[in-house]
């Protein structure tokens, strides 16, 4: 089995690492574009083409599914990518998780790059999933491009403004961002209150991990032999993962599971 995985940067790393987690056994291959990112900036059809370079690499190791690890290029590339690779290879979106996180009631923020926040696309998915909530859209520059960089000190101010337009009493946290989820417990202790009931965080790479088994009729066997190999690609080479990525528990565990090639 062989999953692979796409985002312009280190975002794809927490579905990857959720994979690893469900198939051990799986062979992953993660393909970004340091050469071409932020994404977020270009218009849509330049990411589109952006993406549609990143997915063909993946595409040339003949993964079993590709999962689209980034909010943004599902948003803009979701209908070019598959035009191009399905059935061949089954595509899977990124979508923020608002409907689980609505789910419940209450007060539900939502963090997300300043170019989701407000955006159409955005604002549907509350209007279809969240139409009752009372939903806040914080919006977070500068947090994507300080955890992909690494840099703790840009990424826990980014993370304490961000915070400072939470409700205090918000009881469910989106993570609209793919990049959010490798500083989660950052976020947590950010917007936690210590008098209130835990903030309850929805991220979107457990489901995106689990559907791709479904996609391709596997189920999931955590308990398989780690036998699973790493390919990383960046903007279309075959080398080892970013430095970056070593700062994080997902990009660890990646390494430390299947040594990169």
């Amino acid at each position: 089995m062989k999953i692979a995985l796409m985002d312009s940067g280190i975002g794809l790393l927490p579905a990857a690492a959720a994979v690893r987690r469900l198939r051990p056994d799986a062979d992953l291959v993660l393909s970004s574009d340091p050469d071409g990112m932020p994404w977020g900036p270009r218009t849509p059809e330049d990411l589109t083409e952006r993406a549609l370079a990143v997915a063909r690499a993946a595409a040339a190791h003949r993964p079993d599914a590709l999962i689209v690890g980034c909010n943004t290029a599902s948003v803009h590339a979701l209908p070019a990518l598959r035009a191009e690779l399905e059935p061949r290879i089954p595509v899977i979106g990124t979508v923020p998780a608002i409907k689980p996180a609505a789910s419940d009631g209450g007060k539900v923020a939502i963090w997300a790059t300043p170019a989701t926040t407000g955006s159409p696309y955005q604002r549907g998915l509350i209007r279809a999933f969240a139409a009752d909530a009372e939903v806040t859209e914080v919006p977070c520059p500068g947090l994507a491009d300080a955890v992909e960089h690494g840099d703790a000190e840009a990424v826990d101010r980014a993370v304490a403004a961000a915070a400072a337009l939470t409700p205090p009493d918000v009881r469910a946290l989106v993570l609209g961002c793919t990049h959010y989820e490798l500083v989660a417990e950052r976020i947590r202790a950010a917007v936690q209150s210590a008098d209130l009931p835990p903030v309850v965080f929805h991220g979107s790479a457990g489901a995106v991990a689990a559907q791709a088994l479904r996609r391709i009729g596997a189920e999931p066997a955590p308990a398989a032999p780690p036998s699973g190999g790493l390919t990383v690609l960046l903007s279309g080479r075959t080398e080892e993962l970013p430095a970056a990525a070593l700062s994080y528990a997902e990009g660890r565990l990646l390494v430390a599971a299947a040594p990169a090639r």
